[in-house]
């Protein structure tokens, strides 16, 4: 009885001393950055832009502005279609003078 009763308090506590994981929810990961976009964001407030990839998302596009603001950048802007063409034409220039 006394090696029953020592094994469960052993194991209450290493349950207690053990770490609460960091891991987010499966709800919360699979959720999209971008509920809303902005289609009129000057490309001279932009500092940088950031690009994000999901399974479970459209593309979206975070532009970071100088006032330090994050905004949510609609990916069809002429501009911003404008901007990746360029990258995706210097990206393939670079790999085929390589």
């Amino acid at each position: 009885m006394d090696v029953k009763l020592l094994a469960l308090v052993a194991a209450l506590t290493v349950m207690t001393y053990v770490p609460p994981s960091q891991a987010k929810p499966i709800s919360l990961v699979e959720r999209c950055y971008c509920r809303s976009t902005v289609n009129n964001v000057p490309r001279g407030y932009i500092r940088e832009l950031r690009f994000i990839h999901t399974p479970n998302c459209p593309f979206q596009v975070i532009a970071k502005l100088k006032s330090n603001k994050e905004v949510c950048v609609n990916p069809e802007i002429r501009w911003l279609q404008q901007y990746l063409r360029n990258a995706i034409n210097k990206m393939k220039k670079n790999k085929q003078g390589n």
